[in-house]
């Protein structure tokens, strides 16, 4: 398993459109979907990585805590199906079944939305306020497999905690770390 890094997106970019169907509902899920949150968080998660396996806890977690809140949260997995068949739609409903997830869990089947948002990793958090503008993007906590931290959740609640109070974000931000986005052959970006 390599180890990646979020490629870190400019703060201040307009959230990349969307239109994919969650994996539980079978209802298509958008920005619209949101746009009446004052915060939208973005994950890019899957089932078979071990990082998103160390994490997936606290990421049910986050989805229970702000249910009653004004943040939109969606997962979208974009990992290739043919070569990690843990991450088919069959397979991701499973998983968030089996968490409770209270957010939709959306497939890319195209991958475009992983390449429009410049995701690298499982798990990638993207953080964006009420104009749709990025104001986080980074890690969950510090918090990896087999570094005995706790998953807390840490640092993308702090951000998340700030959108909604209307306070700055700490500009100084560390990359989620995780397993590579499972490119289809010939989909990789440049």
């Amino acid at each position: 398993m390599a180890l990646m890094q979020s490629t870190m997106l400019p703060l201040g970019t307009k959230a990349p459109e969307f239109n994919l169907p969650d994996v539980v509902s079978g209802n298509n899920i958008s920005l619209d979907t949101f746009k009446d949150k004052k915060a939208l968080l973005v994950m890019f998660i899957c089932r078979h990585c071990p990082y998103v396996q160390h994490v997936k806890y606290e990421i049910a977690k986050i989805g229970k805590d702000y249910k009653d809140k004004s943040v939109g949260i969606v997962a979208i997995s974009s990992n290739d199906p043919v070569s990690y068949p843990e991450d088919a739609p069959e397979s991701l409903r499973e998983m968030a079944e089996e968490l409770n997830f209270t957010f939709p869990f959306c497939f890319d089947e195209t991958q475009e939305t992983a390449e429009a948002y410049t995701a690298a990793c499982t798990p990638d958090f993207f953080l964006f306020d009420k104009e749709s503008k990025l104001v986080y993007r980074g890690q969950l906590d510090e918090s990896r497999p087999g570094n005995n931290l706790p998953t807390d959740g840490h640092d993308l609640r702090s951000a998340i905690d700030n959108v909604l109070k209307d306070e700055p974000i700490n500009q100084k931000q560390k990359p989620s770390s995780g397993c590579s986005i499972k490119w289809k052959p010939g989909n990789e970006p440049n």
